[in-house]
């Protein structure tokens, strides 16, 4: 089942007089890596107490919340790990740990990216400051306040009777497809998206939207809203630069495929299993 319920995890950005304590939570990102714990087989986050080993400059370090009671800390560090420590991007823990994990690494990045690409105001300038109440910058010059973005996005499974439709995006390497996805534009509805890029990318029309749940995809800050509908009508014309390829499949002659710890994953399986029952 898809993990779309509340987990361990209790969000807040103001940190409780005992929170940095030793057996914290630091996911520490260095030059965009997450440093990890991998002593007991699946990689964690590093406590306070390890971390004060670490021969590291603390570049900002932000309060996320609890985690099954235990505090979680986003920082951004530069220097020297201890030994026995590995480094990860986000695409390498995925599937190495257990979800909440991954989506909490994805907050933290997504946060230290935040604050380190709002130091000025970008409307007049200014240095910004920390919001009294929210998560969030303010400038004290012009009052604009700037929360951590999201880009939401539709990413969806076309079906036509038994078949899939499935896409080889210009930029993966071969042999690699997945479902169609693209991002929301101003003024548009999540069901506008869905049928423009669509459109674009296969130029097909696509009826009997049904949403089935989102993702926190943090590449970069991405929040993936997912969807099957069905095929409606039109040929397949390939986006040039976008689309390399795209084809009918079936159960029985699946390419290579995205994992289910992804949405696009998800979505194939789903289907798939709609066939078996």
């Amino acid at each position: 089942m898809w993990p779309n319920k509340p987990d361990d995890f209790a969000a807040n950005h103001k940190a409780p007089a005992d929170a940095d304590s030793g057996d914290a939570w630091y996911f520490v990102f260095r030059r965009g890596e997450l440093i990890c714990n991998t002593s007991q087989g699946a990689p964690e986050p590093v406590t306070a107490d390890e971390f004060r080993w670490f021969d590291m400059e603390v570049r900002s370090k932000h309060f996320l919340g609890h985690y099954l009671n235990r505090p979680c800390f986003a920082v951004a560090a530069k220097g020297t790990m201890a030994e026995g420590y590995v480094t990860l991007g986000l695409r390498g823990l995925l599937g190495r740990t257990n979800q909440s994990l991954f989506y909490l690494a994805g907050r933290a990045q997504q946060i230290i990216e935040w604050h380190e690409s709002h130091e000025f105001c970008g409307r007049c300038g200014t240095g910004m400051e920390e919001h009294a109440q929210d998560r969030a910058k303010q400038c004290p010059s012009c009052q604009l306040i700037s929360y951590p973005r999201l880009s939401p996005s539709i990413i969806v499974l076309i079906t036509r009777g038994e078949e899939m439709l499935l896409a080889r995006n210009a930029a993966w390497p071969n042999g690699m497809y997945s479902t169609l996805a693209g991002f929301v534009e101003p003024g548009e509805s999540i069901e506008q998206t869905l049928h423009r890029e669509v459109k674009e990318e296969v130029a097909l029309d696509v009826t009997n939207l049904q949403y089935f749940g989102s993702q926190s995809w943090p590449f970069p800050n991405s929040l993936m809203l997912g969807f099957h509908a069905q095929y409606a009508g039109g040929d397949i014309v390939c986006q040039e630069g976008e689309i390399a390829d795209a084809q009918w499949f079936s159960a029985t002659n699946l390419p290579q495929i995205p994992p289910k710890t992804a949405i696009s994953g998800w979505l194939i399986q789903e289907f798939l299993d709609q066939l078996e029952k």
